[in-house]
């Protein structure tokens, strides 16, 4: 290729570095060609930032049941510790791919995770012991008793504490145990053993993280409570009754899954927050994602979901309980939040699906920063 064409090439592929969601097109011999966008990971950095500021870090959740390691665009960004510093494994630390079987543990999946935030300087969120899902069928279809259900979620928990060790942060000990009007969500663990399986977990947690010798932190993770209400209040007591079990709790994890149709407020999560703390213990924004109400975003959209991000943030940011904050992974590609499956709702990270961002990026550095969002 001549020299021309070639530095036009390159050219156009620095370019698209910055480019917006629309692949770009440059013209070369007076033929346009379009170029893949690449992946942006120029600054701002987001965990740099949030780090700067006194928090723990700024993560992202990743699956890797999904295309995603094979993927060299996201792994790209998912690598850079300037953009995030801790990970969750989004699935392959749950009952059904760590315990298939009753006791034959399979931690290969989960330590998929652990050695991809090793390798680049990552945190680890392990991600759950005790929910209503993701469940083996062993489990949800097995002939219980309350003694012989307790001796198997505490084996459960025990192994994989012990198992993944001091390579977890923290763990969420107990994942959505409570309804939206504060009850007990109903499963085998309820059923079997009553509403005591959710403090009788933290003692086992606790029990287990003293056998390793390592600082583990211990969280209860929940949807629905980033704002005051009944379920909020239900989770603060969840607080007081594990504690008076004499078992460990050290935090309290927001899920924060928002659309562009409702989000809380800043100052509504901040007195979610303050709830929780004012028992002693943190917080993390741990799945934190905005859906736009149809895809692709309308640029309406765009600007509410930003601020939905924004406001999320600034609340953590404001509030020194809250310690770190994760999004519930950054492509849309790879999101749950699907248009097929949601009733048209998507589109719901921080990236587009070909690896740009969206305005909701800088809207989320402008509040660690303590600035006004520009994009909101």
């Amino acid at each position: 290729m001549p020299l021309a064409n070639t530095l036009a090439v390159m050219a156009a592929l620095v370019g698209a570095t910055m480019a917006i969601p629309a692949p770009s097109k440059v013209a070369v011999e007076g033929n346009p060609i379009r170029l893949r966008p690449r992946q942006d990971i120029s600054s701002p950095y987001l965990n740099t930032a949030a780090k700067a500021k006194g928090k723990l870090w700024f993560g992202t959740a990743i699956d890797t049941t999904t295309t995603e390691l094979s993927d060299t665009s996201y792994m790209t960004i998912f690598n850079d510790s300037n953009i995030f510093g801790q990970t969750t494994p989004a699935n392959t630390m749950k009952w059904e791919f760590t315990e298939p079987t009753q006791n034959n543990f399979t931690l290969s999946a989960g330590n998929e995770t652990v050695a991809l935030a090793k390798a680049s300087g990552k945190l680890v969120r392990c991600h759950n012991l005790v929910w209503s899902s993701e469940l083996p069928s062993w489990v949800t279809g097995g002939n219980w008793t309350n003694a012989t259900l307790l001796a198997a979620m505490e084996n459960h928990i025990t192994t994989l504490i012990e198992g993944y060790g001091s390579n977890c942060y923290s763990w969420d000990v107990v994942n959505e145990a409570l309804n939206s009007d504060g009850s007990f969500t109903s499963n085998v663990f309820l059923t079997n053993i009553g509403e005591a399986y959710v403090p009788l977990a933290y003692k086992y947690a606790t029990a287990a993280v003293a056998a390793t010798g390592a600082d583990i932190k211990l969280f209860y993770n929940d949807y629905s409570i980033e704002s005051p209400s009944t379920k909020n209040t239900a989770a603060v007591n969840l607080i007081k009754t594990i504690k008076a079990y004499g078992a460990n709790i050290d935090g309290v994890g927001f899920e924060s899954h928002f659309s562009t149709s409702y989000y809380p407020t800043t100052t509504q999560q901040e007195q979610a927050m303050a709830s929780v703390a004012a028992e002693g213990v943190n917080i993390h924004v741990t799945e934190l994602d905005v859906a736009c109400s149809s895809v692709p975003c309308s640029t309406a959209d765009l600007a509410t979901q930003a601020t939905a991000y924004y406001d999320t943030i600034s609340a953590c940011m404001g509030t020194t309980a809250c310690t770190g904050m994760t999004v519930w992974d950054f492509d849309d590609k790879y999101s749950w939040i699907q248009p097929s499956t949601n009733g048209g709702e998507g589109n719901p990270d921080l990236y587009y699906s070909n690896y740009t961002r969206h305005p909701a990026y800088t809207a989320v550095y402008q509040a660690i920063q303590g600035q006004n969002c520009s994009v909101c």
